[in-house]
């Protein structure tokens, strides 16, 4: 997989444009898999991705880099535009995602190896 991915202009990659290109590629496209079948494929991973995230595990995928939820603890906000005004943000889920090397080593190098 040393070819370079080549997407449609814009500034956000949508699983449609994904799927197209997983459907295209050289290795999979002598499997005839169909589009829909392909998209299935890529919700599954995203659906385990989320329901493992959900179970509070982390998600590892080595070289690419790791998912974690973590709690972000809540605090005093203001409005910026009536500061006396004081509301409360409570705790909340988010999700962290931190790159592995392989990743970093390719978005910094503009020819790097495969993965």
């Amino acid at each position: 997989m040393n070819e370079e991915i080549k997407f449609e202009s814009g500034v956000s990659l949508t699983k449609k444009e994904l799927v197209a290109w997983i459907a295209a590629h050289q290795d999979v496209a002598d499997t005839n898999l169909s589009h829909q079948q392909i998209h299935m494929i890529v919700q599954l991973v995203l659906d385990g991705i989320v329901g493992a995230l959900n179970q509070d595990k982390h998600v590892e995928f080595r070289d690419f880099g790791v998912f974690e939820k973590v709690t972000r603890k809540g605090r005093i906000g203001r409005n910026p535009n009536k500061p006396e005004n004081e509301v409360r943000i409570p705790n909340r889920q988010v999700i962290k995602f931190k790159p592995g090397k392989r990743m970093r080593e390719m978005l910094n190098n503009p020819e790097p190896t495969p993965l």
